[in-house]
């Protein structure tokens, strides 16, 4: 299906097509939509501009498989421009400057309509934008613009649309989009950026706001009082870290979604009288307390999900429900009764999607999820809510008191596991990164030419995922890599093979590293070594044991560099298998630390396959060569740094052992298979260490998976762990390992695939805890003691 935003250009393409011969554009303007098909690097939509074509006339549109272009015309001055690329689309050549591409089309002065939606944008979105003053629709989103909204966008007095999303944006909403710099924005969409902090009041104070799009950041706070922004209809939020308390929001309402936030409490009465509402999703959060069945009722209501939280009551059959409902989830609750026969009714055409399962209602489905209805009751204790009629019985009261302390334990239990899980969701997670220029003066201090350190800015779409906390690559001296390892002392030693040794060090300024010493061929040329310098100085992650600076040491007689000294971090908490199939009992990794392990290397992956051009794949991947550092952070500790790997497959090096033979097509999806190979261990417990085994505990794996019964996962799964995990996301976890082991590589799923379904499964294993600990029943995990035995670097490819 299109996109909404292709559908658009389409119907540009159609409406220019049909109209009439327009007045011939003003040469300059010819020039200027020239200059930037030439600095946008003539992509394939753009590649029948030419200085004698008819731009007002038509002949400036054009859709076709890898994207659309459309240019309409005022008289004979461009008011419209369309420019869309396909989704992931890369980034445009290092040479490209966006503040460059801004400053032309300000000669464009009555520019309205702006739409520059993924071509491979880069660089940090210009302030100059606010130039353009005639601007009324910007969009730029699936692109990898970087750092802050600019203040120069404030002065857009007349824009009405700004869509950002799918970027690499940071930083706090700053506080001046509002009412008075922005009168008549209607709609803003900044979903999938890093966007943090809280929203600023200002944003709740715009009449003419329609949709206000926050999706998937990490914003947290409470929301301001939407109601001020009396003609908002959409509010989607999704995936940050908003709450507790519910917004405040107008009757014109037509789209809230909430889901997977932090709101608690119970949902306002209001709610049951917004009749324009369309959709109403806040599942996957803290919501507690009765469930209001007129929201089935709603006249204009066709999506409802309360999934995932602890919403309690009485549902009866005869529950009304409006004629335009197509999808209501009610899993995951503590609800009782019976499904409402309008749900279910053969006479609803289309039919209604109900999802019920895992509530204490008396016809849940043929799932078999249901509890029974004790369950429900005594979980509305723990949350303080007692269900059904109040008893005046001496025993009852005395219930009630007990019901009120349990509560009161309960609600500290469930305040200290949500400290508990903000801090170790900090300490795994980190912040998104903010990828920064490299400017001059740190080029001039490396002693090398500004070109290799000239990447920095090349930013691509994981870079959001983030180096946070590294220190900033440079080049070292000789005295600095000997006085960090006296002199190269014996004892500093880590471990050598035929391409040079491992020495473990520490900077002057207290920083441990671990420095990696390569001997350099007479064969290898000025140029190729400054082209591995560059890939080199790129690989920074938070998932990666990163690079952190390099050496060159020469011959005193020829000044040829006949030894590199790589730098790299220093990791000390033990590999993977360490804390899993080879930990002793209590220092294992509970399955929450283990998910989050297996979701950093994940991103590591990601990192490694498209956050560089070109990616590195074909990394050779081993749990052993997984490190954890002290806040248990997985980093990929070996990995397909060209250098390495060419002077590795010149001395005939061992590849893994595991490796599959797939061809150059899709060695990405090798590193799939390794990963699948690291996640059958996490799972299992099992220390693997041939192909054999792997066939084996694939077999086991398939077996596991096929029954329904969840004894066959439990029994498959590491015992030391297999009573602290949900069965959903034990599920989740094992299934996507099966799909990565995979025999033909073009059936194992994409990085993306696999980290979206390691999320999933982290976020179900985080609510499962919080209600084993809401249900007064403690954690259902148990601590696990670090590791400080220091380990080896593995990076001898």
């Amino acid at each position: 299906m299109a996109s909404p935003s292709h559908l658009l250009l389409i119907f540009f393409s159609v409406f220019i097509a049909l109209l009439p011969e327009a007045t011939p554009l003003q040469p300059s303007q010819v020039w200027t939509l020239i200059k930037i098909q030439q600095l946008l690097n003539s992509p394939p939509m753009l590649s029948h501009w030419r200085h004698s074509t008819d731009f007002c006339g038509g002949a400036g549109g054009f859709t076709g498989p890898t994207g659309s272009a459309a240019v309409l015309c005022y008289g004979d001055t461009v008011t419209q421009l369309h420019i869309a690329g396909t989704p992931g689309s890369p980034p445009l050549p290092r040479n490209f400057s966006v503040g460059a591409l801004v400053t032309t089309l300000s000669r464009l002065p009555d520019l309205k309509v702006l739409t520059l939606s993924s071509i491979g944008l880069w660089g940090p979105l210009p302030g100059k934008l606010g130039r353009l003053a005639s601007l009324e629709i910007v969009n730029v989103s699936g692109n990898y613009l970087y750092g802050d909204i600019p203040k120069g966008m404030s002065r857009l007095a007349s824009l009405q649309t700004l869509v950002l999303d799918d970027n690499l944006l940071g930083g706090e909403l700053p506080a001046w989009i509002g009412a008075a710099a922005m009168p008549s924005l209607s709609v803003l969409s900044l979903r999938n950026n890093t966007f943090r902090g809280a929203v600023p009041e200002s944003i709740g104070t715009m009449p003419s706001l329609r949709s206000l799009v926050l999706a998937s950041n990490n914003i947290s706070g409470n929301l301001p009082d939407m109601s001020r922004a009396a003609n908002l209809q959409v509010l989607d939020v999704s995936g940050n870290s908003l709450g507790p308390a519910f917004p405040k929001l107008g009757r014109k309402a037509v789209s809230v979604v909430l889901s997977r936030n932090r709101f608690g409490g119970g949902l306002p009465a209001a709610l049951g009288s917004f009749y324009l509402l369309e959709r109403l999703d806040v599942s996957w959060n803290r919501f507690v307390g009765p469930f209001t069945p007129a929201l089935l009722s709603l006249p204009s209501i066709r999506y409802l999900s309360i999934a995932g939280n602890r919403f309690t009551g009485m549902l009866s059959g005869r529950e009304p429900c409006g004629d335009n409902l197509r999808f209501v989830d009610l899993s995951l609750n503590l609800l009782m009764g019976s499904v409402p026969t309008c749900l279910r009714s053969p006479e609803r055409k289309p039919a209604t999607v109900v999802l019920v399962s895992t509530n204490c209602l008396d016809s849940g489905g043929d799932d078999g999820s249901q509890r029974p209805s004790p369950f429900c009751q005594n979980q509305a204790l723990a949350v303080g809510i007692v269900p059904g009629k109040e008893r005046k019985s001496v025993a009852s009261q005395a219930g009630f008191v007990a019901g009120i302390v349990v509560a009161t334990l309960a609600a500290v239990s469930v305040v200290a596991l949500i400290v508990f899980f903000a801090v170790r969701r900090a300490a795994v997670k980190g912040s998104k990164a903010r990828a920064l220029a490299t400017s001059e003066e740190e080029s001039s201090s490396t002693g090398y030419p500004s070109k290799l350190l000239a990447d920095a800015r090349y930013i691509s779409q994981t870079v959001k995922l983030g180096a946070l906390g590294i220190p900033s690559y440079r080049s070292f001296s000789l005295v600095e890599l000997e006085a960090a390892t006296n002199n190269f002392e014996n004892s500093y030693l880590l471990g050598h093979d035929s391409l040079g040794e491992m020495y473990r060090g520490q900077l002057g300024n207290g920083t441990p590293v671990t420095i990696r010493t390569l001997k350099i061929k007479r064969s290898q040329t000025t140029q190729s070594l400054n082209r591995h310098i560059e890939t080199i100085s790129r690989l920074r992650h938070q998932n990666l044991v990163s690079a952190l600076g390099h050496c060159f040491e020469y011959d005193p007689d020829n000044s040829t560099v006949t030894q590199l000294y790589i730098v790299f971090e220093y990791v000390q908490n033990g590999n993977l298998r360490s804390r899993i199939s080879q930990g002793t009992e209590g220092c294992k990794l509970t399955w929450s630390q283990r998910i989050s392990a297996a979701i950093g290397v994940a991103k590591g992956i990601q990192f490694l396959h498209g956050g560089i051009i070109p990616g590195l794949v074909g990394n050779d991947l081993r749990i052993t060569n997984i490190l954890l550092d002290q806040n248990h952070v997985a980093k990929i500790g070996s990995y397909n740094i060209p250098i390495l790997a060419e002077a590795m497959k010149s001395e005939g090096g061992a590849g893994n052992k595991f490796q599959q033979t797939d061809s150059p097509l899709y060695r990405d999806k090798t590193d799939i298979f390794d990963f699948g190979v690291i996640l059958l261990e996490v799972v299992s417990g099992k220390t693997i260490t041939s192909m054999y085994e792997v066939d084996i505990l694939k077999e086991l794996l398939a077996w596991a998976i096929a029954d329904e019964d969840r004894v066959r996962r439990r029994s498959f799964a590491d015992p030391a762990v297999n009573k602290g995990c949900s069965d959903e996301s034990l599920r989740t976890i094992m299934e996507i390992c099966q799909r990565c082991l995979a025999k033909e590589p073009a059936q194992r799923p994409s990085v993306e695939d696999v980290l979206w379904n390691l999320q999933f499964a982290a976020q179900v294993q985080d609510d499962w805890e919080v209600d084993a600990w809401s249900s007064g029943g403690g954690s259902p995990v148990s601590s696990s003691s670090r590791v400080t035995r220091p380990s080896r670097l593995n990076l001898s490819r």
